[in-house]
């Protein structure tokens, strides 16, 4: 049985808008690297032009990498998800840059839409899916990079460090 951590038995950081910082040259906190996700999600011109739109298979692109973090942009069309999986020893922030998306973890289903972040530690089990009717763009930040996720409930065959 998974055990949760403190962030998430505490619930959303980002609802503590005081602990929210702006990242550093390199970020080392969780509050630093929301800070992060939120520079990168403010300015559209360095994202905007990379994103692509799969019908066939998710579509994701490395944007950056740092020492001991690396920065993610995935796409969704409507029905496209991740499967049910963890992120290894890596934790992370999640944030929709457009559309909407849907996070399924331990507590059940939740909404994210466009400016929605969630932070979630190593370990921590979760889908996500674009079920509305337009296509969704999120950026993710692991730190450590993204070695490993696991996935839950599909054959080991399926597993991959694929970013979600």
């Amino acid at each position: 049985m998974a055990v949760e951590s403190d962030l998430q038995i505490a619930g959303d950081i980002l609802s503590v808008q005081h602990l929210l910082q702006p990242a550093g040259e390199h970020p080392a906190t969780v509050a630093e690297f929301v800070g992060l996700a939120r520079s990168i999600a403010a300015n559209r011109a360095e994202w905007e032009h990379l994103v692509e739109y799969d019908a066939t298979t998710r579509w994701y692109h490395r944007l950056r990498t740092g020492p001991g973090y690396e920065v993610w942009l995935l796409s969704w069309v409507p029905g496209q998800g991740s499967g049910r999986h963890d992120h290894g020893a890596s934790s992370g922030v999640l944030t929709v840059l457009e559309g909407e998306l849907t996070e399924h973890g331990p507590r059940g289903p939740l909404t994210l839409r466009a400016g929605a972040q969630r932070v979630f530690a190593p370990g921590y089990a979760h889908e996500v899916v674009n079920d509305a009717l337009e296509g969704a763009v999120s950026l993710h930040v692991y730190f450590p990079g993204l070695t490993a996720m696991p996935m839950h409930g599909c054959s080991p065959a399926v597993s991959g460090a694929v970013p979600a």
